[in-house]
C-alpha cells in the first residue's frame, strides 16, 4: 500500500487528467492504468460548477483527487489555490507547484519551500514537486510535506531519468514517499525509477501523449507494479566478469 499522510491506496501509479484528446479518451486511459489518484490544474477548472468539466468522468468512489497549483509562479499563488479547492471540497490534499523558469517549467525552490510551510501549518496534504536535489528534498521533508515529488526530467520531456544517482540519494534518505515526477516517457522509465527505490510514479504526456493513450496507461499500471516487485526482489549485483548460470559442480565427463 502507498500511504500520503493519512490516505492509503494500492495504485503506486499517479494519472495527470489534462492533454487529453477528450474526456471520453481520459476516462478509458484512466480505468487502464489502474489509478486510485488523480491529479489536475486548479487553474483549467472552474471551481464554481458542482462537477468540473475535467472531472465530469471521474469516479470519485474510487479516484482519490489531487489538485495541484501548476502555473503558480510565487508561494502567495499556490497557497492560494490551494485554499480554492479545499473551499470548494475538491480535497485537503495538494500538490505545490511554484514553477520559477517559463522555459525550462523547473520549480522554484524558495517559492516551493515556503508555500510548502504554509499549506502543512493550514492543515493541508502537501506533496511538493520540485527538482532532483537531496538538499531540498530534505528540507521540505523537514518543513512537514507528506511526500516529496523530484522530477526525473524537465516537465513533459520524456526524457525519462537523467539523475538516477541524485533520484537514490532522495529515496534514500526521506522518510516520507518519493513520487517521481515529470519526464517519464516510457513503461521502462517508469519501471527505472520504481526499481530505485521509489514510492509511486506521477505522469501525464507519456500517457496521454501516446498514439494509443489506453494501451500506454496499461502498460504503465504494469511497468510501475513490475519495477516496484523487482526492487522487494533485489536484483543480482553487476559483474565484470562472466558467471555460469548453471552449476558447474558434479558434472559427467
Amino acid at each position: 500500500m502507498l500511504k500520503i499522510g493519512p490516505y492509503e491506496v494500492e495504485s503506486r501509479l499517479l494519472l495527470g487528467t489534462g492533454k487529453f484528446e477528450n474526456l471520453d479518451l481520459q476516462a478509458a486511459a484512466v480505468e487502464a492504468s489502474g489509478t486510485e489518484i488523480l491529479t489536475f490544474a486548479l487553474r483549467r477548472v472552474n471551481l464554481e460548477r458542482p462537477e468540473p468539466d475535467a472531472l465530469a468522468h471521474v469516479d470519485r468512489s474510487k479516484h482519490r483527487l489531487l489538485p495541484n497549483t501548476a502555473g503558480a509562479k510565487t508561494a502567495e499563488e499556490a497557497v492560494r489555490l490551494a485554499r480554492l479547492a479545499r473551499a470548494s471540497k475538491l480535497s485537503d490534499m495538494v500538490k505545490v507547484e511554484v514553477i520559477g523558469d517559463d522555459e525550462t517549467l523547473l520549480p522554484d525552490p524558495v517559492g516551493t519551500l515556503e508555500a510548502t510551510r504554509q499549506l502543512v501549518d493550514e492543515g493541508f496534504i502537501v506533496l511538493p514537486y520540485t527538482s532532483d536535489d537531496p538538499v531540498l528534498a530534505q528540507r521540505l521533508e523537514e518543513a512537514g510535506a507528506h511526500a516529496v515529488m523530484p522530477g526525473a526530467s524537465p516537465i513533459g520531456s520524456g526524457q525519462g531519468i537523467l539523475n538516477p544517482l541524485h533520484l537514490k540519494l532522495i529515496i534514500c534518505r526521506a522518510k516520507v514517499p518519493v513520487i517521481v515526477d515529470a519526464g517519464i516517457g516510457s513503461p521502462a522509465d517508469a519501471a527505472a525509477a520504481m526499481e530505485l527505490g521509489a514510492d509511486g510514479v506521477l505522469l501525464n504526456t507519456a500517457v496521454s501523449g501516446a498514439k494509443d493513450p489506453v494501451g500506454m496507461a496499461r502498460a504503465m499500471n504494469w511497468a510501475v507494479k513490475a519495477g516496484h516487485l523487482a526492487y522487494q526482489s533485489g536484483r543480482v549485483p553487476k559483474k565484470e566478469t562472466a558467471s555460469a548460470s548453471s552449476p558447474t559442480a558434479g558434472l559427467l565427463d
